[in-house]
């Protein structure tokens, strides 16, 4: 475990730390409404973040994924042609804007939001050794008033070192009280629908 003011001052974190943060174990003191994590296994679509960056509104974020022979999409997508989803590749973008959300000091669970424009000129197989995600954060906007924050940034993947995936305005917001954390039990939140922006 580690302070929420080491958190916030670390640039880089490895894949222990990120599977801790994923389990609501990585900071000892957080912030109240502090409700953000990265998806748990199998969905956790990172092993190591490399580079975190903050100039202002702006920013930068660099993270490597291990591409593993027994990667459970490989097992069904597709039988006899396994290739990565190229929709995991776009949450892995997701993912890391929620966490540089959390990185620059806001609270909240983490929701994507959306993106502008995606290009695959590639694909991810299952003897592929590295994908590379690389995010320009183009704006970060903290709403401490609406109790809520929002990232928009661009993004290229690459596997191996040629370029594969390109993602325009990825955006990720954290917002207050919208977590559901008495699953599986019925409650005020354990439904879906849309929401209030």
């Amino acid at each position: 475990m580690m302070g929420y003011d080491e958190f916030t001052s670390r640039t880089q974190f490895d894949q222990q730390e990120l599977l801790a943060f994923a389990y609501g174990r990585l900071i000892k003191d957080p912030p109240q409404g502090f409700k953000a994590r990265l998806p748990a296994p199998p969905m956790l679509m990172l092993d190591r973040v490399l580079e975190l960056e903050s100039r202002g509104a702006r920013g930068r974020v660099v993270a490597e994924k291990d591409v593993r022979l027994d990667d459970w999409f490989f097992q069904c997508h597709f039988l006899d042609d396994p290739v990565q989803p190229g929709c995991l590749g776009v949450d892995g973008v997701w993912q890391l804007l929620g966490f540089y959300c959390n990185w620059r000091g806001g609270v909240g669970a983490g929701r994507a939001l959306g993106c502008g424009e995606v290009e695959f000129d590639g694909q991810i197989r299952p003897h592929d050794r590295v994908v590379r995600y690389e995010i320009d954060v183009r704006r970060f906007t903290d709403m401490k008033e609406k109790g809520a924050c929002l990232v928009i940034g661009d993004a290229t993947l690459s596997v191996d070192g040629q370029e594969i995936y390109s993602v325009k305005q990825a955006k990720v917001g954290l917002f207050r009280d919208i977590d559901y954390d008495d699953y599986p039990w019925a409650s005020e939140r354990s439904r879906g629908g849309r929401m209030e922006r």
